[in-house]
């Protein structure tokens, strides 16, 4: 059996194939043809232009671990579930239970 799953992984790396994937910001230039052939309306000197103001000043650190990007001039931004998990627990209350219920802001006022 265990050789089996051996070969089924060995043959599917040999022909699996991934389009995704985290490049790093002074390599999408690489890339960028083929993100733009699936539809990225920036260029590449938008995402990543180390003279000039880029996506790249608008990566911040969480904690040291995770990282996110900053999508609104009013401070919104996306990072992945496991980052933010912690202060999401800390900021919920029995009454507010944001990790079960999520939050909505109707405005901007906390």
């Amino acid at each position: 059996m265990k050789k089996l799953i051996f070969l089924f992984i060995a043959f599917g790396s040999l022909f699996g194939r991934a389009d995704e994937g985290m490049y790093l910001p002074f390599t999408v230039k690489n890339n960028h043809a083929q993100m733009q052939a699936l539809g990225l309306e920036l260029s590449h000197k938008d995402i990543y232009n180390p003279k000039k103001p880029s996506i790249k000043d608008a990566i911040v650190s969480l904690g040291g671990f995770c990282t996110a990007e900053i999508i609104s001039s009013k401070g919104l931004l996306l990072t992945n579930h496991h980052c933010g998990f912690d202060a999401i627990a800390e900021n919920s209350t029995v009454e507010h239970d944001y990790l079960t219920d999520g939050f909505w802001a109707a405005d901007f006022r906390i």
